[in-house]
């Protein structure tokens, strides 16, 4: 017999037991054709069964987002989305985390029968080092990692990729990823587009 589905805290999207989901987290200032495409390429090769983007209120790395708001940025992001399986939360500034280790902290103790895949592109396991608590979050969720060529090598040589390269999963092995103890992750190549926020904002950080 099926399991019931499970009630989705406030901020959590609607889920059901043992669904795998893969978390996109980032500004979305702007949201852009990439993101979608990163995310119906993940749920390809990872076969997952949803993508839920995070829309961070700030990103710790990065300077403030501007005259964009979170509510802007996520609204923005459903017309980009165009997909059911794809879904938008603005979870970080509901439960007030300001760190991806916290907030997947949070989602694996409010959703445990869940399992999810963190995805990041070759750009940010070229800086993953520099994320606080790097070591735990890899230790808490696998990750996809997708390719942003001409960034590739660097991101490979980066001191995060090296320092998991024992627990690196080959190409083929992908659709494992989600069932799977971490740490574990993989590089995924094939992404033929690639965007950026960045280049989609003027000096004064509005939106192009």
């Amino acid at each position: 017999m099926a399991k019931p589905p499970v009630a989705p805290a406030p901020a959590i999207p609607f889920y059901t037991a043992g669904m795998r989901i893969g978390l996109l987290g980032g500004s979305f200032n702007p949201p852009h054709a990439a993101h979608r495409a990163i995310s119906l390429f993940a749920i390809k090769r990872l076969r997952l069964d949803r993508v839920w983007w995070l829309v961070s209120p700030g990103n710790p790395l990065k300077n403030g987002y501007g005259p964009n708001d979170i509510v802007a940025r996520a609204k923005a992001a459903r017309r980009i989305a165009r997909d059911p399986r794809i879904d938008v939360t603005c979870l970080e500034a509901v439960i007030g985390t300001r760190y991806t280790v916290d907030t997947i902290g949070y989602l694996r103790r409010r959703c445990g029968d869940a399992r999810f895949v963190w995805i990041m592109g070759a750009d940010n396991l070229a800086q993953f080092h520099r994320w606080e608590d790097w070591q735990r979050i890899a230790a808490m969720v696998p990750i996809a990692v997708i390719d942003r060529p001409p960034r590739s090598l660097r991101a490979l040589a980066a001191p995060a990729a090296q320092a998991l390269a024992r627990h690196r999963l080959p190409e083929r092995a992908a659709a494992r990823l989600a069932g799977m103890e971490p740490p574990a992750w993989v590089f995924l190549g094939g992404m033929k587009l690639d965007l950026s926020s960045t280049s989609l904002r003027n000096p004064d950080g509005s939106w192009k």
